[in-house]
């Protein structure tokens, strides 16, 4: 059986063959024109009606030249595709406009979802190529990739953007057939088109200015996870387990060294950290370790409705003589509404309260620069709480109203769900704080002890308490 390829395309020790034919027939035509030419030469010059036909001879080859311009034009200048060898392209593949639309729908076009999926494949090569083959099939388009080997494989997580009527187990499915395995996979959002690089930057930039951001960062950076720092001497009980210097991975958690010297564990139940996320955390931790305690040092001026002006700013460690001496001002009744237990322990939470490692502080000084009020939002693993501390002679001002709304202000940016309240049934200044800032709020009473959380769904209002805010940076 023999193969019909087309004379221009067959080849001899790699070089066209030429074909022989042609040439001696152009040859002779050569030869042939010359001949003509001589003859007609002759007859012009010595014939005796040379000059009517050079005449007529003009005329015929204005004739021709002309017939055959039309003819060009009319059937126009391409060789048939039996004298080159070459084949017709196919009418979908040729070159121009088209009025026809595209065969295959273009799957970004229209609604589309961005996933964030992680998968382990085996450490060999031609795993990958499975695996984007497999998206590709079901229109998955890969917009970022980051590969984290390990000792039984490579653990691949994708920023993928999908159709919108593509659910996540049918990704999972065709991954779970192309050979992943222990395949994670959730909505993502504009925030992870971010990538790796740019977003450690911007977190360490924010952790550089406040030692509070800390825990948020940490949290932005691995996700859903629960983050809680344990002082290294508790009030109650013996302190945490020892970490060495460069910190423990533990399959889904981590524990590293704080820098006050507790102790921060991060646990992730439903997915194992990798090595690069624990670089990642352990470089974060570093760099808040080397920088020291640190917080904002701007203060807003606040005149309240009778005309006094207060000072609110946040407060730190170097605060904590300031608040115990405001402890020394309030009643009994005032702290055991707040700590809830033996008023005389008041003091020993004060440096827990104060630390930038365990949430935000806010201290509320009048016009001496006496501190007169605190507010707290302490980070309680997954959750959040809120709590208010003013000086008798001090309240029912909205002060207050005034540190709830900026505290629960700080926990929306923070990316928080929701805050709770643990109060008395009796205390309806905090009851009334909490419902003024018009969130939605769920109640919990056990023997007394009241637990108020708000859900963070809508964003806060101005405040109506205030006649006028004056903001400053310190000096």
């Amino acid at each position: 059986m023999t193969r019909k390829v087309s004379d221009v395309t067959r080849t001899k020790n790699g070089r066209p063959v030429h074909h022989w034919r042609r040439d001696v027939v152009e040859l002779a035509a050569l030869f042939t024109a010359v001949a003509v030419a001589d003859a007609v030469a002759n007859l012009v010059g010595h014939g005796p009606d040379g000059p009517e036909l050079l005449l007529v001879s003009a005329m015929v080859l204005v004739a021709t030249a002309g017939f055959h311009t039309w003819w060009s034009r009319r059937h126009g200048h391409a060789p048939p595709t039996g004298d080159t060898g070459a084949r017709p392209l196919p009418s979908e593949q040729q070159a121009g406009p088209s009025d026809r639309g595209s065969a295959t729908p273009d799957p970004v076009a229209g609604e589309s979802t961005l996933w964030r999926m992680r998968t382990t494949v085996k450490d060999e090569p031609g795993s990958l190529a499975a695996l984007c083959a497999a998206l590709a099939g079901q229109r998955v388009d890969i917009l970022s990739l980051q590969t984290h080997p390990l000792a039984d494989g490579t653990v691949d997580e994708f920023l993928l953007r999908a159709p919108g009527d593509l659910a996540g187990s049918d990704i999972t499915r065709a991954v779970a057939l192309a050979g992943g395995s222990d395949t994670w996979i959730e909505r993502a959002d504009a925030h992870d088109l971010v990538d790796a690089p740019t977003r450690m930057l911007g977190l360490a930039a924010r952790t550089a200015l406040d030692a509070a951001e800390l825990p948020l960062a940490l949290r932005q950076l691995l996700g859903r996870c629960t983050i809680r720092s344990l002082p290294a001497k508790p009030v109650a009980g013996s302190g945490p387990e020892a970490v060495p210097a460069e910190g423990v991975l533990e399959d889904t958690v981590m524990r590293l060294r704080a820098p006050e010297g507790g102790v921060i564990t991060v646990e992730r139940p439903y997915l194992p950290f990798t090595p690069t996320e624990f670089a990642r955390v352990r470089a974060l931790v570093e760099l808040d370790a080397r920088l020291g305690p640190r917080v904002p040092r701007s203060h807003d001026v606040l005149t309240l409705p009778e005309g006094s002006d207060i000072t609110v700013r946040r407060a730190d460690v170097d605060d904590l003589e300031a608040a115990k001496a405001m402890h020394e001002r309030c009643s009994p009744r005032t702290l055991g509404m707040r700590y809830h237990g033996p008023i005389g322990d008041a003091d020993r939470y004060l440096n827990h309260l104060l630390s930038p490692r365990f949430g935000r502080t806010l201290a509320v000084q009048n016009a001496s620069g006496r501190v007169v009020g605190l507010g707290h939002l302490l980070w309680d693993g997954d959750e959040t709480e809120v709590a208010l501390l003013i000086e008798d002679a001090w309240q029912r001002r909205g002060i207050g109203s005034e540190l709830l709304r900026r505290l629960v202000g700080m926990a929306v940016e923070a990316g928080c769900a929701s805050v709770y309240a643990v109060t008395q049934s009796s205390n309806t200044g905090m009851v009334a704080a909490m419902r003024g800032l018009g969130l939605p709020l769920d109640y919990q009473i056990e023997e007394g002890t009241l637990v108020i959380t708000a859900r963070l769904e809508t964003p806060l209002g101005a405040s109506e308490g205030t006649v006028g805010v004056t903001r400053a940076e310190a000096p």
